[in-house]
């Protein structure tokens, strides 16, 4: 408002006006701590999030309007644009606040033909992170704050990374130690296996100590474990062989025994038969009743039936017979192909137990040479530094800055921290 028409207002409206003009100013110019970190030099980035207000003092009215639609948080995306209702988006990266709250009001007065321009408060709610990387003990993102120096960023991480390398190769080494020991007791069970299932397939009664278990301690105990499990594994077997046995038996018992039976009643058949031929003989002459003809006739037809049945039973105890024989012969088929499954799983466990055995050893090794260059002094004259450095996008490219603890750190840089052995 020009100074003409404060004139014509009255002292109230005057008084209004000014304190109206006053507030106005003062919101539009307030600023966060945050804010007064870079003292208004700040440039806007990636992952910044802005605090936005927006308020109009509406000169007819004498009074604030607050823009409540635009008003609030926004952050900087990955484009570097913020995007704002009736705006839409807004270039943000590489400007600072007082610029961007700036296009924000004369976007507005633009826009809405506004006859003042809209008062924008633009204010950094929060910085983007920062990254430390290198010898930190944690590297990683992490919060930026105003006044951050190299120092604070380390000490955000933990610090410099501990030095434990000794310690840490003693843990390979004490593990991979732990991993031999174990790979050592099971390869001496696999060759005791071995031992006993060979001693199986050779159908022996007791095992051979390997030879390469001569000076073990527990030898001894693997070889009688295998044992008992020999002696238990053959008697059943034979138990099983036994019992296929015995059936047999019983049905070449009762083949017999049905052989003589079926002669027994071939010799009573060829006597009813005799005495059938002399009672047709009779009945021809009109000697003999039809009664004792017919009587004589199911005798032989009974006799016959029951020779049927003796050849189907001893039939049948032949076909039984036939097929204890075929589980007696399925039964060593299926020992002898378990044995050699056994003994070819046996040897492909071994060989590639071996294979631990040897990355175990190598292992164990590789942990001594760097345990004990861990733990060596350097040499006189040498000793140890820590290397700063900054990576800060310059003009959208990454530039490396050399920097010391007390380096400031800004908004999106990445911290590096490496050793370096100093010879002077």
């Amino acid at each position: 408002m020009n100074r003409s028409l404060r004139k014509g207002l009255p002292a109230f409206g005057r008084k209004a006006w000014g304190a109206a003009r006053l507030s106005a100013l003062a919101f539009a110019i307030g600023v966060s701590g945050l804010h007064t970190a870079f003292a208004g030099d700040y440039t806007l980035g990636a992952m910044d999030r802005l605090k936005i207000r927006v308020v109009e003092w509406q000169t007819a009215e004498g009074s604030l309007r607050d823009w409540s639609a635009i008003s609030g948080d926004y952050t900087v995306g990955a484009s570097g644009a913020i995007s704002l209702p009736f705006l839409g988006t807004l270039p943000a990266s590489g400007k600072t606040t007082s610029e961007i709250a700036d296009e924000v009001g004369l976007q507005l007065q633009k826009l809405f033909g506004l006859p003042d321009r809209p008062s924008a408060s633009v204010e950094l709610a929060q910085y983007r992170p920062i990254y430390l990387a290198g010898d930190v003990q944690t590297p990683g993102e992490y919060p930026f704050a105003p006044d951050m120096t190299v120092l604070k960023a380390v000490s955000l991480g933990g610090g410099l990374r501990r030095g434990e390398n000794g310690q840490r190769f003693a843990r390979d080494f004490i593990n991979a130690q732990g991993d031999a020991s174990v790979q050592v007791a099971e390869r001496n069970r696999l060759l005791v296996r071995r031992a006993r299932v060979q001693a199986e397939i050779a159908e022996k009664n007791d095992i051979a100590v390997p030879g390469e278990l001569k000076d073990v301690a527990d030898a001894a105990e693997l070889v009688e474990s295998e044992k008992s499990l020999m002696v238990s594994r053959d008697k059943r077997l034979k138990l099983q062989l036994t019992a296929l046995a015995e059936l047999k038996a019983l049905l070449q018992s009762e083949i017999e025994s049905l052989g003589k039976k079926s002669v027994t009643q071939n010799r009573q058949l060829t006597l009813v038969v005799e005495d059938k031929g002399r009672v047709d003989a009779l009945a021809e002459k009109g000697l003999a009743l039809s009664a004792r003809k017919l009587a004589i006739e199911q005798r032989v037809a009974d006799l016959q039936a029951a020779l049927l049945d003796i050849d189907t039973a001893s039939l049948k105890a032949k076909q039984d017979v036939s097929k204890a024989n075929q589980d007696e012969i399925t039964l060593r088929n299926d020992w002898d192909a378990q044995l050699a499954q056994e003994l070819q799983n046996t040897e492909a466990e071994l060989d590639k137990l071996s294979l631990k055995q040897v990355t175990s050893r190598d292992l164990m090794t590789e942990a001594l040479l760097q345990s004990a260059d861990a733990s060596q002094t350097p040499r006189p004259g040498a000793h140890a530094e820590i290397s700063y450095s900054i990576v800060r996008q310059t003009d959208g490219k990454p530039k490396t800055i050399a920097a010391d603890e007390g380096t400031p750190v800004q908004p999106g840089d990445v911290v590096k921290v490496e050793p370096a052995l100093n010879t002077q």
